[in-house]
């Protein structure tokens, strides 16, 4: 009979909570806000340019200082820094689609979840 694949030797797999599911959800609902902000906010040549680039941009930056397996560590204090400005751009980007509820409650969200993932990480 095989083995539980919770009990493999030597593998390490990381715990994955609730929250952890709702960064993830708030980085995508990101990126998908950036992208719909670009494509529908400004005129075509600049559409493609910034609903492309936007995301892209986002995509980079979340991967050189916040993924797990980040490129660069920073100092906890700073991750936050540029985990604040990704949460700030895509809550002005509502704002800028006459739409300040959803970003408020965007950013609410977000901001929520990145203080709590940031006490436990410091803890």
């Amino acid at each position: 009979m095989p083995e539980e694949p919770s009990a493999v030797p030597g593998v390490n797999r990381p715990t994955i909570t609730a929250l952890d599911v709702i960064r993830s959800i708030v980085l995508v609902i990101s990126v998908a806000t950036l992208a719909l902000w670009g494509f529908a906010t400004w005129p075509l040549p600049w559409n493609i340019v910034l609903g492309i680039g936007a995301p892209v941009l986002v995509i980079l930056v979340w991967a050189l200082f916040l993924s797990p397996r980040a490129v660069l560590r920073l100092h906890p204090f700073l991750r936050a820094a540029v985990e604040l400005l990704i949460y700030v751009s895509v809550t002005i980007a509502w704002w800028l689609m006459d739409q300040p509820v959803i970003g408020l409650a965007f950013a609410l969200v977000a901001v929520g979840a990145g203080v709590v993932s940031g006490r436990r990480r410091i803890a």
